[in-house]
């Protein structure tokens, strides 16, 4: 209940604090990566249920002659790498932790279609709200690999208290400071997880 509480007020602070941040990032994507300004795609939260995640938009439209979209690489923007840098394109996603579809502070949501690829272990993430930072993302980010990610991922949900969640915002602040772990090796963001173990 604390940590609901918690996350009621300093989304809907944080949108209100924000807001002229948000406005001039939403003209800045309209300008540069032209409409829609909202990357929005059905992500998994608690206990494995379907939201509508929202955040900015980072990639253009490019495409092949077929009308297939180009690979990650080829449509990221400077602009865009600058949005995901400074996690200024997660902003929007303060509204839908007001909605109760996600934490300030949980793993972090990824695809609906990797739910049938987790062993019992990794499906344990979802015993609690996805966040829009998580324990993962203090300590590697994007540069971890995927079975880190997942072990780091358990042991939050094993080990969660307010008291964690207010270190991993301090962090969180820190590591964009210092923008580090923002892809891994060899890909724009992230390789997708293939269900493979190590």
């Amino acid at each position: 209940m604390l940590k609901r509480l918690f996350d009621i007020a300093a989304s809907a602070f944080g949108l209100l604090l924000l807001a002229p941040v948000i406005a001039i990032v939403a003209w800045q994507v309209r300008r540069k990566l032209g409409s829609p300004l909202f990357f929005r795609q059905v992500r998994p939260g608690l206990n494995g249920r379907p939201f509508e995640m929202i955040k900015f938009r980072t990639m253009s439209d490019a495409a092949d002659a077929a009308g297939n979209p180009l690979a990650d690489s080829e449509r990221m923007t400077s602009f865009g790498k600058f949005l995901r840098s400074s996690s200024l394109d997660e902003l929007p996603e303060l509204w839908n932790v007001l909605k109760g579809e996600m934490s300030l502070v949980g793993p972090r949501p990824l695809l609906m279609e990797y739910l049938p690829l987790y062993s019992p272990e990794q499906y344990r993430r979802h015993e609690v709200r996805p966040g829009v930072t998580g324990w993962a993302q203090v300590n590697g980010r994007n540069a971890l690999s995927w079975d880190e990610k997942f072990k780091l991922d358990v042991w939050y949900v094993d080990n969660r208290s307010f008291w964690l969640d207010l270190k991993i915002i301090f962090l969180t602040i820190k590591t964009v400071v210092v923008r580090d772990g923002i892809s891994a090796d060899g890909d724009v963001t992230m390789p997708k997880f293939t269900g493979r173990k190590p």
